[in-house]
């Protein structure tokens, strides 16, 4: 008996011993192995919650929807003349009638188009970061027969090439503002826009900026930099500021576009100021809707792992080293909210029940909203607006 119970105990302490090695190695292996990221620490605001402007609410419970076939992630919608269109997963633009028939595939530029708009000739403007050699701003013309003619406007500025061109908007006078989320993130090189956003915001070095392109110059200009993710931009009213969601830090910039200088920092100043901050969740498009709003969506909460690790870089670096799958990140959740040209929320729906998460964004016409999202939802989401008491 005593021989077999030694037997034992040495079987024992030998598997103690492998699991105690295999446990060093994976403890080197997340303080030491290579890494694409050098991540920055910040001081982080600390979360207030849903409280306040954003006490939980079930306002989009009752959203309905509608098949776009085969197509999926619609990630940005822009409504113009009784059609809906959307940039999706696979390249392919698209575009739908409001009442959900009549789906037409109008181009596809074989990337991962992102933000678009509509330029005064019609043609549409596309932020496309998977375009090409590192991606680039796009114009699509002649559209109507189902395969529209695709021209680079530009995928450089000082000679340095935009690694990840993501939103726009185009102004009544033709030029073209939009944002390259990160200089330091390369889209094309990680192939998934979604994974390389999540990467930079891990990374937080603060890297974005937001561009001008004058198509009658050919130039394009820096606006703003230092953005922890340049994301969604949207014009005011009177077109003489640009709104700025800054997804990595929570927070909307505007930005004074009479005042003819370039920002060499995100400090505030006479150029610059944000105007809300501390959001619940990550901000992601931004649409002007009616009556001033200016709409945004939550693509996902703030989670605590950013929370906890945003003045521990060292932790952020060990995530990076974890499966794709492992990557901390937000619990999927739908809110979308409306401010106004002074950062003040006038409008916050959301639901913890429905399926339609991860919302990028709104699209408002005379009568209803539609919902931008990045699920595996091939549906668009909409509300009629006088069920939502507007």
């Amino acid at each position: 008996m005593v021989v077999i119970g030694g037997k034992g105990i040495t079987m024992k302490l030998n598997t103690i011993k492998v699991l105690a090695f295999l446990c060093t190695i994976f403890i080197l292996y997340l303080l030491f192995w290579p890494v694409s990221i050098d991540p920055l620490a910040w001081e982080s605001p600390k979360s207030k919650g849903y409280t306040g402007d954003f006490e939980k609410n079930n306002r989009l419970d009752g959203m309905k929807y509608f098949s776009i076939e085969e197509y999926s992630e619609p990630e940005h919608i822009v409504y113009r003349e009784g059609w809906l269109y959307a940039a999706t997963k696979t390249g392919a633009i698209i575009r739908i009638r409001e009442d959900g028939k009549g789906l037409q595939k109008i181009a596809n530029t074989k990337g991962r188009p992102l933000g678009f708009d509509f330029d005064n000739e019609g043609s549409i403007i596309v932020a496309d970061p998977l375009y090409g050699k590192h991606g680039g701003l796009l114009k699509i013309s002649n559209f109507e027969n189902g395969e529209g003619d695709i021209n680079l406007l530009t995928d450089k500025v000082e000679n340095t090439p935009l690694n990840f061109i993501d939103a726009v908007v185009v102004s009544n006078n033709g030029i073209i503002y939009f944002t390259d989320a990160s200089q330091s993130t390369k889209a094309k090189d990680i192939g998934d826009v979604g994974r390389a956003g999540e990467i930079d915001i891990l990374e937080n070095r603060s890297t974005g900026r937001v561009l001008e392109y004058n198509p009658a110059t050919k130039k394009t200009r820096v606006l703003i930099k230092g953005i922890s993710f340049a994301n969604g931009i949207a014009l005011s009213t009177d077109e003489k500021y640009l709104f700025i969601n800054e997804t990595g830090k929570y927070r909307v910039w505007k930005l004074n576009l009479e005042k003819d200088q370039m920002l060499s920092t995100k400090e505030e100043s006479q150029f610059a100021e944000v105007i809300i901050e501390n959001l619940p969740g990550l901000p992601d498009n931004m649409m002007a809707g009616k009556d001033g709003r200016l709409w945004i969506g939550l693509i996902m909460p703030r989670n605590n792992f950013l929370e906890f690790s945003a003045d521990k870089p060292i932790l952020r670096k060990m995530a990076m080293r974890l499966p794709a799958k492992m990557l901390p990140k937000g619990a999927g959740y739908s809110h979308v909210i409306a401010i106004n040209e002074s950062g003040e929320v006038v409008e916050d729906m959301q639901s913890d029940s429905i399926t339609y998460t991860n919302i990028t964004g709104v699209t408002e016409t005379e009568e209803v909203l539609y919902f931008h999202h990045l699920n595996d939802e091939k549906a668009i989401g909409w509300l009629k607006k006088e069920d939502l008491g507007f």
